[in-house]
């Protein structure tokens, strides 16, 4: 599998995860020292803040919905360091989103190290 491959895997697997309502194996593709901003701003420091951020929203306001990510740009930066961005829409709510997100590899594994998501202005 090719890098890329296994980047677009990421946003695969946060789309799995929220549609099971699965906040752990959503914040399990960031990294545990990962930087968040949510669409709101808001800053989540860390995989256990994006997992306790997500279960909320996953008991509450994004209940029975999913996620469909398109992953729009891997771009290599540095060596085991990529730039992705990603437009997501979130269904049913109607809700649609873009991301600009650092993954880098760490032994041999990517994860999401930084991810800024708003919703843009129409």
């Amino acid at each position: 599998m090719t890098d890329e491959q296994e980047i677009r895997g990421l946003w695969q697997t946060m789309a799995e995860a929220w549609a099971l309502g699965d906040a752990g194996k959503f914040a399990g593709v960031f990294s545990e020292d990962a930087d968040f901003v949510n669409v709101r701003g808001e800053e989540q420091a860390g995989r256990a803040q994006v997992e306790a951020g997500h279960a909320k929203l996953f008991e509450t306001v994004y209940r029975n919905t999913h996620l469909v990510p398109d992953v729009r740009l891997v771009r290599p930066v540095a060596d085991d360091v990529c730039l992705v961005h990603v437009t997501s829409q979130v269904m049913p709510a109607g809700v649609s989103t873009h991301a600009q997100a650092l993954v880098t590899r760490r032994d041999g594994e990517w994860s999401i190290a930084a991810f800024h998501n708003m919703i843009p202005h129409r």
